[in-house]
């Protein structure tokens, strides 16, 4: 894999867990530090998927081979069937992006060009099934982020209508945290906050009924939105309805399953966490162990499946 400091044309300003951020270089100004706005005035920033994974907040090794072209493909192929909802590619035929240096050939298959947003601090999470880090919540208080959900409800159980459920981006190294509808109004304004909900639920709507179509459940997602730094617009950014950012199942298998882990196998890295879980010890607060080839083989056939099963409709 091309090393992140080897795209001629572009200057690395943040490197994260799984996708590094460039810009390019002839608009690097003498203020573009970390420390203030790393994407300067460039009006785009090259957003680069690694073949990192991570779990645990952890960075893993081996890398995934071809993890970053696989869900590059899936985001761009989700943009396609929502032509209604504003997102952060940027164009050629837009004036601003003429005279831009060309996505190096080493990472076109895993590289977005896209417009710089003013990113807000919220994961717009919307359920489905009540699974995860949900249910977990649920068991303990009856709710997820303050909104109370029925009584009674097993892990994997679909919910009466599909739940909006946002949580507070926290800083690197540190947990996001669920938080309350009312908490991100106070966050972004009460426009805003609507603005992200009802574009949210609309979308996790309409790829549901996709995926189905597919004979795949959507159990959950985030997304994330920024504003256009021109007109303000609310903006669907990162990358969108990935193996990494939703949870996908087996309608059949989630059907006829005769137990949780074959009804709700999901297609996204989750042999990575069951194996770290069964094989290291995060209390002694040692690195994590690395990763078995068959576990990054299984883990990698996983990507590919959910890309092949929704998008050649295998």
């Amino acid at each position: 894999m091309t090393h992140v400091n080897d795209l001629t044309g572009w200057t690395l300003v943040y490197s994260g867990k799984v996708r590094d951020l460039y810009v390019p270089t002839d608009l690097m100004t003498d203020d573009d530090t970390w420390t203030g706005d790393p994407m300067g005035l460039s009006p785009v920033v090259l957003v680069v998927a690694s073949d990192r994974v991570s779990a645990f907040d952890e960075v893993l090794e081996p890398e995934i081979p071809g993890k970053g072209a696989l869900l590059t493909s899936l985001t761009r192929w989700w943009f396609d069937r929502l032509p209604e909802v504003p997102n952060h590619l940027a164009y050629a035929e837009d004036d601003r992006y003429h005279d831009l240096p060309e996505i190096p050939a080493a990472v076109a298959d895993r590289a977005m060009l896209c417009r710089t947003l003013d990113m807000f601090p919220i994961e717009c999470v919307v359920r489905g099934y009540l699974t995860g880090s949900g249910y977990a919540e649920y068991v303990a208080t009856g709710a997820i982020g303050g909104l109370p959900l029925p009584a009674g409800l097993q892990d994997g159980d679909r919910l009466p209508e599909p739940v909006y459920t946002p949580a507070w981006k926290a800083p690197l190294g540190q947990h996001d945290e669920n938080i309350s509808y009312e908490r991100t109004v106070e966050l972004v304004g009460e426009t805003v906050a609507e603005q992200l909900r009802a574009i949210s639920l609309a979308v996790f709507q309409h790829a549901s009924e996709v995926a189905e179509e597919r004979g795949l459940i959507l159990a959950d997602t985030k997304f994330e939105f920024g504003a256009d730094r021109e007109l303000g617009i609310v903006t669907l950014a990162d990358e969108v309805l990935t193996s990494d950012s939703s949870r996908y199942w087996d309608l059949e298998a989630y059907l006829t399953g005769a137990t949780p882990e074959i009804r709700m196998a999901s297609f996204d890295k989750q042999i990575v966490r069951d194996w770290l879980a069964a094989n290291w010890d995060r209390s002694a607060q040692s690195a994590p162990p690395t990763l078995p080839s068959e576990i990054v083989e299984q883990t990698a056939e996983r990507y590919r499946a959910l890309v092949e099963r929704l998008t050649l409709g295998l």
